[in-house]
């Protein structure tokens, strides 16, 4: 599969299938409001976390789309998808709502995205819903979601294999939000250099050490 990232939560997941026709999924793509310019994106699949601005703009993805915004488990063209809920805030919800954590499974892998995660910790329940997981894709900008300090709180109860940070300060964005720097620094890494997209399948994960991977926004 090839996974890129147009900012903040948005992600493109190409997955591809037999006789050429690949299934394209959409994660929370944004509104232009937010400082950035959504890319053209086209999508089978089109999945949001919640409904905020920076993650609902629906008219923005072309193509006739499977909506999932709930959480729930769902099968479209093969591909499993499974929304687990949770919190944008850690006071279950009081202050900024609602947020759907999503697993999606392909090709022997497990991906999950955790939208904008207010949760200081995972509930024993949702660890559990979300398993064992391969490549997890994570906020760590904090002020709106969880701080580079609490998400690494999160991996050590997910234990993925790759780290996708996501939902931080990229030039342009207006939304106030820390630098990837203080993930790096909390995580015990001078800096990583990005790539453009990343095209993984199951032999390329390793067993030994967790990788972080930063994406560079199309």
């Amino acid at each position: 599969m090839k996974i890129s990232w147009a900012g903040q939560s948005c992600f493109k997941i190409v997955i591809p299938k037999k006789k050429n026709d690949p299934v394209t999924l959409v994660i929370d793509p944004f509104e232009e409001k937010i400082g950035k310019k959504l890319p053209s994106l086209s999508a089978d699949i089109l999945l949001t976390t919640h409904s905020h601005h920076d993650h609902n703009n629906l008219k923005g993805v072309k193509g006739d789309y499977f909506l999932i915004n709930n959480p729930g488990e769902y099968e479209v063209k093969k591909i499993h998808v499974t929304g687990i809920p949770s919190y944008h805030d850690d006071s279950e919800g009081k202050e900024k709502g609602e947020n759907t954590i999503y697993i999606i499974d392909a090709q022997g892998m497990r991906l999950c995205h955790l939208g904008d995660l207010g949760q200081k910790e995972l509930t024993d329940k949702q660890v559990e819903e979300i398993g064992n997981v391969d490549i997890l894709m994570i906020p760590v900008g904090g002020n709106y979601t969880i701080s580079a300090h609490e998400a690494q709180n999160i991996i050590s109860q997910i234990e993925p294999k790759i780290i996708i940070p996501m939902h931080y300060k990229i030039p342009g964005i207006k939304v106030k939000l820390d630098g990837l720097e203080k993930f790096f620094k909390v995580m015990g890494e001078n800096s990583i250099k990005p790539e453009s997209k990343i095209s993984l399948k199951k032999k390329d994960l390793s067993e030994e050490k967790t990788k972080i991977i930063v994406l560079e926004p199309i």
